[in-house]
């Protein structure tokens, strides 16, 4: 086991469906990749302990691989989180209002742990070690449950004033239309979204338990409704994206999240359509993730080696 192997930091990105976890070494290999079912149903303070015996797990794990214990923790969480503090505000899918993660799991751990947005560090993720590389200015936009986005810059994520940066899910594109979550109308998230295209379609059809991928599959079979339902989302969404870059002029735009595995499928449509909304000026160039659903758990690992440097996301340790 070389020396570089023998350094590892632990990640943890929290979701509302699962926790992903891993072991990763100093030189950025993943050692461990993990998952656990967060069932959110059974309440907050149960997914917080949840996600401290995950962490326990993986400090287990990356010990056993090595011999020698993890030298720091990462852990990114959905919703609307305060990085500084190292605490959710509020995550409406893990039943969260002011939870100190960050210091729950030090506490826990008895190790320096980094904090962060996942969209944020899967954008981090994608900058440093994906379709972002090379890119001074990019948008990072998982497209799955909900739609997100991260604006980074120079190599940093964007947080703004109140750590809400990014909600490209609630941007109105269809005044009036469908209620969303967040108590608007007509929200991208009610169009475009994998949760979105698999109710639209099931409302249509009256055929449930499908979700955003099979409707794609019928899509690209001639089903005329599935290609309904897919051809309003990907309108919808470059609708959304077309304001981003009228707004903020990225060089490229990143596509993750469950949707993108569609490929061709979405990204030639969405190209031709974000060109005609973008008549004026030169489109930005829109390219698939390249680390998927992983990309919020390895930026979770960029957080913690950043914190053993003293890089950017370094924080003090909560031991």
């Amino acid at each position: 086991m070389s020396h570089v192997a023998a350094e590892t930091v632990i990640a943890l990105d929290i979701g509302g469906t699962e926790i992903k976890g891993a072991v990763v070494a100093q030189d950025g290999t993943v050692l461990r990749n993990e998952r656990w079912p967060t069932r959110p149903g059974r309440g907050g303070a149960a997914v917080i302990d949840t996600v401290l015996g995950c962490a326990t797990e993986l400090a287990e794990r990356a010990r056993r691989l090595t011999g020698t214990p993890p030298r720091a923790a990462g852990v990114v969480a959905p919703g609307l989180v305060d990085e500084a503090a190292g605490t959710v505000v509020k995550a409406v899918n893990l039943d969260w209002h002011d939870i100190p993660v960050r210091h729950r799991l030090a506490e826990h751990l008895g190790l320096p742990v980094a904090f962060g947005h996942d969209v944020r560090a899967g954008g981090l993720a994608e900058a440093r070690l994906g379709a972002g590389r090379g890119s001074d200015s990019f948008v990072f936009v998982p497209v799955g449950t909900g739609i997100a986005a991260a604006v980074v810059t120079g190599g940093h994520a964007l947080t703004g004033a109140r750590g809400i940066a990014g909600e490209l899910g609630h941007l109105v594109v269809r005044p009036g239309g469908e209620r969303c979550a967040c108590g608007g109308r007509g929200c991208l998230e009610t169009v475009a979204s994998a949760a979105a295209i698999a109710r639209r379609h099931a409302r249509l059809t009256g055929t449930p338990d499908l979700g955003a991928e099979d409707v794609h599959r019928r899509a690209t079979a001639g089903e005329p409704v599935a290609g309904q339902v897919w051809a309003d989302a990907v309108e919808a969404l470059a609708d959304g994206l077309a304001a981003t870059a009228a707004l903020l002029d990225p060089e490229r735009i990143v596509i993750g999240g469950g949707l993108a595995r569609a490929g061709a499928d979405l990204l030639a449509p969405l190209t031709t359509a974000l060109a005609d909304r973008l008549a004026f000026r030169t489109p930005p160039r829109l390219v698939a993730a390249q680390h998927g659903r992983a990309a919020g758990c390895l930026g979770a690992a960029l957080l913690a080696r950043d914190l053993l440097l003293g890089g950017p996301s370094a924080v003090p340790p909560e031991v």
